[in-house]
């Protein structure tokens, strides 16, 4: 089944915004358009019931059968229960936050094992906890294309590692770790895992019981939807995380990995995710679901994106790879890669690059899109980075063209 670009396109109020209309969107990585499901109920909850949720009247009921909503409507996507989903303002809070938590099981001596892949958000928060007596290993990059090595993991690993942090995709290589490979060899050395998931949960959200990871972090407001944080945390994880919240909050579940309480509108205004994954569903395929079930539909929907993903970051890796002037970071090929490409020109700054390319009407990205790790250990100068074209199934073989356009005439 192929997608229908048009139908996609009228889900995003974007692209019929006036201001926009000369412009093309190369910088989904550092956040997706918005689709109209999640802005209408971001409006409508805002008109109607801006109240506390779940206090016994009728706008407060609705408030709170808004929010449990979202809970409910995302979880098939993840497969995973309603109750294993929790919301937070950021990836980086919610690492932030779980840092502490996991504080409740781990002990001074206790191993964890961090890489220099990842966005820093599950870096640096990991690393931190040697003030408190946990012994950090670091999962190290190879130097000369920035991947993850399974050998040196299982090197890494003893009686004494507890929790294992990793990316599922790298914001900077656009390559995607064997997440589902990792997390077995973990398990079986009972070992904890926390997966970063914001560079690859725009491209469809996984199958996280598939995947095996304990933890599952991703960020809404790169999945078409509000900025909101949510994590996946499975519930033998959950009974090992303490308190977080208000002493008389610590049983409330959805509270208790949230010290600043919920931002009511905008996990309302998630449920509109689901909603337009439901009518991606629903308009290209013209079969109930049925005793199928939502596995079914999630992993047709993620099929729909992957496919017309695949085409346009062909056809653009293709002409960069085939560049004089430009050094691709990260695979060549677009097998076992997100269609996130980080470029070094040769003939100018990254960021000279991308300006010029806005004044064009193509926004892109540079900097070190805060992997400062593995941009040090690439040898990549981090106060020029990278150029970062990032695109997610709305780019068309047109924005495509456009932006080889205005490479050819920069480069």
């Amino acid at each position: 089944m192929k997608l229908d670009i048009n139908f996609v396109r009228k889900q995003f109020p974007a692209f019929a915004e006036p201001s926009l209309q000369q412009q093309v969107m190369f910088e989904n990585a550092g956040g997706s358009y918005v689709s109209r499901q999640t802005i209408d109920l971001m409006n409508g909850y805002y008109q109607r019931c801006k109240v506390q949720p779940y206090h016994l009247h009728a706008p407060a009921q609705e408030a709170g059968a808004q929010m449990d909503a979202s809970y409910h409507g995302l979880a098939p996507y993840l497969n995973v229960t309603p109750q294993e989903i929790y919301f937070g303002p950021s990836t980086s809070q919610n690492t932030y936050v779980l840092a502490n938590a996991v504080l409740g099981f781990l002990q001074a001596g206790d191993e964890i094992i961090v890489t220099n892949q990842d966005h820093e958000a599950n870096s640096g928060v990991w690393r931190k906890l040697q003030a408190h007596g946990i012994v950090v290993r670091e999962w190290a990059v190879e130097g000369e294309t920035g991947s993850l090595c399974l050998s040196k993991l299982q090197a890494l690993l003893s009686d004494k590692t507890k929790l294992l942090v990793f990316p599922h995709c790298s914001n900077i290589l656009g390559e995607i770790n064997p997440v589902q490979e990792i997390c077995q060899l973990a398990r079986q050395a009972g070992v904890k895992t926390v997966v970063d998931g914001v560079s690859y949960a725009g491209h469809g959200l996984p199958d996280v019981a598939a995947l095996g990871a304990d933890v599952y972090l991703l960020s809404l407001y790169k999945v078409y939807g509000p900025h909101q944080g949510l994590m996946v945390v499975r519930s033998a994880m959950a009974a090992l995380l303490t308190n977080q919240g208000h002493y008389f909050n610590h049983g409330a579940r959805e509270k208790r990995l949230s010290p600043a309480g919920p931002d009511h509108a905008q996990i309302a205004a998630a449920k509109g995710v689901s909603q337009y994954f439901d009518a991606l569903y629903q308009h290209h395929f013209d079969d109930d679901v049925g005793d199928r079930g939502a596995i079914y539909q999630a992993q047709a929907v993620r099929n729909l994106l992957h496919q017309a993903e695949q085409t346009t970051l062909a056809k653009l890796l293709s002409y960069l790879h085939q560049h004089t002037k430009v050094r691709i970071i990260g695979p060549t090929e677009p097998s076992n890669r997100a269609p996130t490409i980080s470029i070094l020109p040769q003939r100018q700054s990254p960021q000279k690059l991308v300006q010029d390319l806005g004044g064009m009407g193509i926004m892109a990205g540079s900097g070190h899109f805060y992997s400062a790790r593995l941009l040090d250990a690439l040898g990549i100068d981090l106060d020029t980075g990278v150029s970062r074209f990032s695109m997610v199934h709305y780019n068309t073989l047109d924005d495509v063209d456009r932006l080889i356009e205005g490479l050819d005439q920069l480069l």
